[in-house]
């Protein structure tokens, strides 16, 4: 799933393309990347311009957000056009800045990366200045219709996502425990509490929540999105049109009421304030925790630690507060934008096109551990047989809060507060909805969000 701008890793590297790089980490100036295998299809805008171009592209983006993969593509489509991608790499607590430095010294980068989102394009980036409108690329086609809407306004695409978008955090349960005590997959909230007391009855700890990193317990609220807009018929339209407040809804405030009664009944044990997420595979694989919030490639890393565990022993359910049924979506995610003010548009375009081609995206399913598939239709995914099942049990598919409506994404880390804040009983859910309205208003005061402005 998509992690928001401050969930990234920080540590600095600039690099020009060089070879690949692991996500997350610095690449080696002497590594060497491995060319993707095959033959490629060549695409329309290619055979208008059969003759290589001496010409490098600067793409800056925040570290994380290109893989090896995409790095390996990049000197194939060098070595079929002669355009060379320049790669720099900023770290993501000073990114934003950097980007918008440039944008507004109107000395931007042939591309820029940056997060997905109607009020990420529109405020952070300000597309319809300083991006090229998209929409006749062959490729907005192929990708996924929820994605795509993360990256327009007024009827224009102005990016390209290339991510997996359909692995969203979701509750990781340990099948033999629940087996041993007789539990079925809950659909409500109550049967979820009523499974949880019988594991912490049984001396085990329901749930291992790592509140210490700020950011994941606000997941618990925010991805069932979908479901407080299916009770309130319009919600996320109206919140985002200010004719609703998150403190007027009902479904809201049950959420972070169950979530409270959760950490009350102790399902999160002893030392969630202290638990961080990097410590979840070592917590399940030790068979004293339950379940956890986690990614849906968890259980691979459980049975590394643990080989007395197989993959097949977890599966996998949306999260049930407010009684949610959906499978949440984060449609978004890193995406890629031509600069408007580039002396090399059409060369931006080449390169996206070539990118989106279904062989190239095949190659980076293939070739990324840490992908089971792409938002593009027509390709051969990884999904597990516990992910497949996850998929049938919860046919039922939305964006999930943060990613549709405008000003939650930004506010994370202090939604995050005020949820310790209610969970240490200094808040009530009344006063964490209230403090969210608060931050909204601010922001689109300093936006100019005409919805305000009434």
């Amino acid at each position: 799933m998509k992690k928001p701008l401050w969930m990234l890793a920080v540590s600095v590297v600039t690099v020009a393309l060089v070879g690949g790089c692991s996500s997350g980490s610095a690449p080696s100036a002497t590594s060497s990347a491995a060319t993707p295998a095959g033959k490629s299809e060549t695409s329309a805008t290619e055979s208008k311009t059969p003759a290589k171009k001496d010409v490098t592209l600067t793409y800056i983006a925040s570290q994380g957000w290109i893989k090896d993969t995409e790095m390996q593509l990049a000197k194939k489509f060098e070595s079929e056009t002669g355009i060379r991608i320049d790669y720099q790499i900023i770290p993501a607590d000073q990114y934003f800045n950097v980007l918008k430095t440039k944008l507004n010294a109107k000395e931007g980068p042939d591309l820029f990366g940056g997060q997905s989102g109607k009020s990420e394009i529109s405020l952070n980036y300000n597309v319809e200045k300083n991006a090229v409108d998209l929409s006749d690329q062959e490729w907005t086609k192929r990708e996924d219709k929820l994605s795509l809407e993360q990256l327009s306004l007024n009827g224009k695409v102005y990016a390209l996502t290339i991510w997996d978008t359909g692995n969203s955090f979701v509750v990781v349960y340990n099948k033999k425990i629940y087996e041993k005590l007789g539990i079925n997959v809950p659909k409500t909230y109550d049967e979820f509490k009523q499974a949880s007391l019988k594991i912490k009855q049984a001396g085990i700890t329901p749930i291992y929540e790592p509140i210490a990193d700020g950011w994941h317990h606000v997941l618990w609220f925010a991805e069932p999105g979908p479901r407080y807009d299916e009770v309130t018929p319009n919600l996320y339209n109206d919140l985002n049109a200010n004719k609703k407040k998150f403190v007027d809804d009902a479904s809201m405030k049950t959420s972070l009421t169950q979530l409270k009664e959760m950490y009350d009944l102790g399902f999160f044990g002893d030392n969630t304030f202290s638990d961080t997420g990097s410590d979840t595979a070592n917590k399940l694989a030790s068979g004293k925790f339950a379940m956890s919030l986690s990614t849906q490639s968890t259980p691979g890393d459980v049975t590394k630690i643990n080989p007395e565990l197989k993959t097949e022993d977890f599966g996998f359910f949306p999260i049930p507060l407010a009684d949610n049924q959906f499978y949440y979506i984060n449609p978004g995610g890193p995406s890629k934008f031509v600069y408007s003010g580039s002396k090399h548009i059409e060369e931006a375009k080449q390169y996206l096109a070539f990118l989106a081609k279904s062989e190239n995206l095949q190659y980076m399913v293939d070739n990324d551990k840490t992908v089971s598939n792409l938002n593009f239709a027509g390709l051969k995914d990884k999904y597990t047989d516990e992910q497949k099942k996850l998929f049938a049990a919860y046919p039922k598919r939305g964006t999930d809060l943060q990613d549709y409506v405008n000003y939650v994404n930004p506010q994370w880390m202090d939604m995050g507060k005020d949820m310790v804040a209610m969970f240490s009983k200094a808040m009530e859910p009344i006063d964490v909805l209230k403090s969210i309205d608060k931050r909204r208003a601010d922001m689109a005061g300093v936006a100019k969000d005409p919805a305000w402005a009434k």
